[in-house]
């Protein structure tokens, strides 16, 4: 009799590396005093059967090097021989790293492996991250916003211009000036330059308490607004609670909120109308993923906040409908830091894919911090 044929077993392939570098940019338009720049800590993870994977932490002002730091010494030793996966790296290394806590600069770290990972395993697929997670719409609406409390009057009416020449119909302004009335006078402004049919959102930025907050409303909210964004510290679960029970606009918040716990908490108090979970800072695609469905369950709108050449290839994986925030001129492309072509393409206010493998960032070596 012959020898009953082998039958070969296809091993997950391993991770075996994860090399970091920083890129620090200046804003073409900058954020104010407190953040003239954008800091991008690109990362690249190897895999036993000589697979790579490519991603990027980032952070405006607090911390490159403590994330990068991270990466190095605490992330890439730990992470050396586990499975390329996604989903089972992540959940290990957030146990692991827990103990320096439980988002922020933890979470920032952990999205430079996990986006490598997609990454990768997208790659493997022959496709884009948007593909392998399934596509669902060709394209995803994008609103024009800014950082610009900072903005005379005049700048600013003139920033509103360009996004209705540009043809958007929702755009974000901040607020938060020491006298409402100014806030007032902005808002107005800017809404006669919208006209009455195209969204107006507004962003306080943690600028004010709650019974601000209300005051606040009473003056603005006759302007039409689709949205107030984080007028309290983030942080005040009890504030937002009370908030939402009584504000004549709907409440928007999660670009500081680093884990689906707190997500769940807001969401659990009915404290919060829209989440806007930044990609980043919650830590990768594969708690985003969980974060979207926890708010679908509950039927909670999800707005992903800035970085839209990563926030449109999952915008357009979400069932409902949503906004990508399109910061005027701080797009990685319009920073100068890629390489090669954007992973994503914007025009008449849309956002539709570029057709690259992966993710698809490929960041210059420019501006390599040493």
């Amino acid at each position: 009799m012959s020898a009953p044929a082998t039958v070969a077993v296809r091993t997950e392939p391993r991770i075996t590396g994860l090399s970091t570098r920083l890129i620090t940019v200046p804003l073409r338009r900058s954020w104010g005093a407190e953040a003239p720049e954008n800091h991008v800590i690109v990362t690249e993870l190897q895999t036993d059967d000589g697979g790579a994977g490519h991603g990027f932490s980032w952070t405006p002002t607090i911390g490159p090097q403590a994330v990068k730091a991270l990466l190095d010494h605490d992330v890439a030793p730990f992470i050396a021989g586990l499975p390329a996966q996604p989903e089972v790296v992540w959940d290990a290394l957030w146990k692991r790293l827990h103990e320096a806590g439980g988002g922020g600069l933890t979470t920032i770290a952990m999205a430079g492996v996990d986006l490598a990972l997609w990454d990768l395993q997208a790659r493997r697929a022959g496709t884009s991250v948007t593909g392998l997670l399934g596509q669902r719409q060709e394209s995803v609406e994008v609103y024009g916003s800014g950082v610009n409390l900072h903005y005379s009057l005049e700048e600013l009416v003139a920033q509103a211009e360009r996004w209705v020449a540009a043809g958007h119909q929702a755009v974000k302004i901040k607020v938060g000036k020491p006298d409402i009335r100014e806030d007032a006078e902005r808002v107005a402004a800017v809404r006669s330059v919208l006209g009455p049919d195209r969204k107006l959102m507004i962003d306080a930025n943690q600028r004010w308490d709650l019974p601000t907050t209300f005051r606040a409303l009473e003056v603005l909210a006759p302007y039409g607004l689709e949205w107030l964004e984080e007028p309290i510290r983030a942080d005040d679960l009890w504030a937002y609670r009370r908030l939402r029970k009584h504000s004549p606009v709907p409440i928007a918040l999660g670009e500081n909120l680093h884990t689906i716990y707190r997500f769940r908490d807001f969401i659990e108090a009915e404290a919060v109308d829209i989440i806007q979970p930044n990609i980043i800072r919650v830590g990768g695609i594969t708690p985003f993923r969980r974060i979207v469905e926890l708010a679908r369950t509950n039927s909670i709108r999800v707005m992903p906040h800035l970085l839209p050449e990563l926030s449109g290839q999952l915008a357009l994986t979400l069932a409902e409908p949503t906004l990508v925030e399109d910061v005027e001129d701080a797009s990685f492309e319009q920073l100068g830091i890629l390489a090669g072509p954007s992973p994503v393409r914007f025009s008449n206010s849309r956002v539709t894919l570029s057709g690259q493998a992966g993710l698809g960032f490929h960041f210059s070596s420019r501006n390599q911090d040493t």
